[in-house]
């Protein structure tokens, strides 16, 4: 499970957003909005899906009481023609490490326990205060045990 470590431009993304905390997740409730409008987007890059969280503090996705603002979203060539009911967000891009999720989201703490108890200590590396973001491209399954999924965690080097 250990990451690629990969450095990506910037991306103009249109989609949905809601204000959440894990605690009070509305997942569910953001990708029911977005996904029947998703085929109003006009100038797809893709037809990868991406799951975006944007942090007030750098530590607060430790901490399931943080708000956050979370994305369901495409990423497009350009913002010209923002379907109804959706906004545009730029993706500022940098380093990232890239971790293969396998599984359903009842997995998902087994996977945040290894990258940041397990390697992140190891790595050289710190999160970076940055949007984290899961990609869900053609292998994603919503809730299917062979789901696979990537999540991209901002990082930078650790120095002493």
């Amino acid at each position: 499970m250990y990451p690629r470590i990969e450095t990506i431009s910037g991306k103009i993304l249109l989609g949905k957003h809601l204000k959440m905390s894990l605690k009070e997740n509305k997942t569910v409730e953001l990708w029911r909005s977005f996904m029947p409008l998703r085929n109003r987007i006009i100038n797809p890059v893709s037809s990868d899906l991406f799951s975006l969280q944007i942090y007030q503090h750098i530590n607060d996705y430790m901490n399931p009481e943080s708000e956050f603002v979370k994305w369901a979203a495409m990423e497009v060539s350009d913002n010209m023609e923002i379907p109804q009911g959706m906004d545009s967000y730029y993706l500022s891009g940098g380093l990232y490490a890239v971790f293969l999720h396998k599984g359903g989201p009842q997995n998902f703490r087994e996977t945040f326990h290894f990258i940041f108890n397990e390697w992140m200590p190891v790595s050289g590396y710190i999160v970076d205060h940055r949007e984290h973001f899961e990609l869900l491209g053609e292998k994603y399954k919503n809730n299917e045990p062979e789901s696979e999924e990537e999540i991209w965690i901002p990082i930078k080097r650790w120095e002493s």
